[in-house]
């Protein structure tokens, strides 16, 4: 593949995850992951991606962590990994319409098989960050402390880089 080939499909893909990220934050999926992948890949094309890639993957990490420092919260991270799972094999089985629902058939479960997959491949992706999370921080204060300082300096750093560009 040449240069320009590969910084074309290289952007696209950027672009493609940025977005996905985006989407991913308000339906079933990661979204910090998706849009930290997207940035990660613009970051080789664009300064503006390249200053945005460590916020986003410190706070991506923090979400992480935040989400395996209690029991609770882990059991409801792997009951949302499994309704997904769930709900990709509904997907794929595609049952007919029952008799309550109040719109037209073609409106029963849209998408269809393509739709089930994505729907297990992202809880998959979940079940796989929920044990990487639970061994990385469950249990380890130190960690998470380690994280939050982390993203308390990066944000400083970025504050003085931001007054100086201002001058």
């Amino acid at each position: 593949m040449t240069g320009a080939a590969r910084r074309i499909v290289f952007e696209g893909l950027g672009w493609l995850l940025l977005l996905l990220g985006v989407a991913m934050i308000f339906l079933p999926g990661p979204g910090l992951l998706g849009i930290f992948g997207g940035l990660a890949l613009l970051s080789q094309q664009y300064d503006w991606a390249e200053r945005r890639v460590e916020p986003v993957r410190l706070r991506a990490l923090k979400g992480a962590a935040e989400g395996v420092e209690s029991w609770p919260r882990i059991i409801a991270s792997c009951l949302g990994a499994l309704a997904l799972v769930a709900c990709g094999v509904l997907w794929i089985v595609y049952p007919p319409a029952p008799g309550w629902w109040p719109l037209s058939d073609s409106w029963w479960l849209p998408g269809g098989m393509w739709t089930g997959i994505t729907q297990i491949g992202s809880a998959i992706i979940a079940a796989a960050l929920i044990v990487y999370s639970y061994r990385r921080f469950h249990g380890k204060p130190e960690a998470l402390e380690e994280l939050t300082r982390e993203i308390e300096t990066a944000d400083h750093d970025r504050g003085d880089r931001e007054r100086q560009g201002r001058r």
